[in-house]
């Protein structure tokens, strides 16, 4: 009798099991991100695709078709996505802010980043706000020096923003009932209600061009799978707000160093890789980290390993893989036994350290532009329109 699939949990809180994707996908009612969806992305961009989505680390969607179709009959859109600042950002936290990137850079749209300082406080007891707005800061260089263009980029900071934001979030929130919220995400009797308030916050950027302008602008928000269901019910009430539904795309988990989730909060420093590692930090945790080899050396060779478990080939299909040819020939030699563990630990060590160092480098350089890009109320403004300029269509 073969063993029952076992159980996995994909939450915005939580995240643990062997993931089942396609059954995820269905779980969750998302549609399939095809060929023909990734064709059309080549020929609207006139690009090659990102490693991303190239190599199905993005699998998922939410009207991106509508979205594509909107885009080739003049309709233009916005990208949103966001960090909640815990702790020191890792490699994974990257992947949507890339993929970003890209879209802005290929079809010159807007990009609206969110960071919830105010979430992340609600939600770990150990945090106070000093800390969660210190971490914002510095998560908004690392999220900056991806290379988003400045006069179309502007930033959400929760604790900062909150007077641009909050008349939309008031709109929003009257339109969420407590049971939605509960029956989402399962909150217990004991969570305050920051958490709940939250979702409208978080809704805030879904709709924040439609409502400053007066038009039908449509949104796309690159994230992880596990940030699904708070999108869901900005989508189920969009319609009774007068906006646009925002469409998604969804990254599959990268996986820890040493199983689980890649995360900056778990406790546990070496289960990713830090954008402030140091080189010799990087080098100790990638030469321990969890594979899919064999138990030796021969019976490697002999039976070849499995990539698709193994946190260091998900760092090669993430990014660090320079072309097709490149990851194609990784992976085959991975399976066949020609490629053993050790061997590809130290070709990615010297992939990641230089990327590393350049990100510092890049981190400088946008510092002195930080500040600037941060929606905050306008000096004077009044009425629930004031506010600073949208960044450039």
């Amino acid at each position: 009798m073969p063993n029952p699939p076992e159980k996995f949990v994909v939450t915005p809180f939580e995240v643990r099991g062997t993931i089942d994707y396609d059954r995820l996908r269905t779980l969750f009612g998302t549609q399939e991100l095809t060929s023909e969806l990734l064709d059309r992305l080549r020929r609207i961009s006139g690009a090659p695709l990102p490693p991303t989505l190239e190599r199905g680390v993005y699998y998922s969607h939410r009207d991106l078709a509508e979205l594509l179709t909107g885009y080739e009959q003049g309709r233009r859109f916005f990208l949103y996505s966001g960090r909640g600042p815990s702790g020191p950002m890792h490699l994974a936290h990257l992947i949507p802010f890339e993929l970003c990137q890209w879209f802005q850079e290929k079809l010159h749209v807007p990009m609206y980043v969110q960071v919830t300082d105010d979430e992340k406080f609600w939600l770990r007891p150990a945090l106070d706000r000093a800390t969660t707005y210190q971490w914002g800061m510095e998560n908004l260089l690392d999220i900056l020096a991806v290379g988003f263009d400045p006069k179309r980029t502007r930033v959400f900071f929760d604790t900062r923003s909150v007077g641009t934001m909050y008349s939309l979030a008031v709109d929003v929130a009257k339109k969420i009932p407590y049971s939605t919220v509960k029956a989402v995400f399962g909150f217990p009797p004991s969570t305050n209600i920051g958490l709940v308030f939250y979702t409208a916050m978080q809704t805030v950027p879904c709709f924040y061009p439609s409502w400053r302008t007066g038009t039908q602008v449509p949104c796309l928000i690159p994230c992880g799978i596990d940030q699904d269901p708070h999108f869901r019910i900005t989508r189920d009430l969009a319609e009774a707000l007068g906006y646009p539904k925002p469409a998604l795309l969804h990254s599959q988990i990268i996986p820890g160093l040493s199983g689980g989730k890649m995360s900056s909060g778990s406790g546990e420093k070496d289960n990713a890789v830090f954008l402030n590692d140091p080189p010799e930090q990087v080098e100790r945790k990638l030469k321990r980290a969890f594979t899919g080899g064999r138990a030796s050396i021969e019976e490697q060779r002999r039976l070849g390993a499995t990539p698709e478990i193994c946190s260091v080939w998900a760092l090669w299909r993430s990014k660090f893989a320079k072309d097709e040819p490149e990851f194609q020939q990784i992976t085959n030699d991975c399976r066949s036994g020609a490629l053993l563990c050790g061997d590809c630990k130290s070709n990615l060590i010297a992939r990641v350290n230089p990327f590393l160092e350049e990100h510092q480098k890049r981190r400088e350089i946008v510092r002195p532009i930080a500040e600037s890009l941060i929606l905050e109320p306008a000096p004077g403004s009044t009425g629930p329109h004031g506010g600073p300029p949208l960044p450039s269509p």
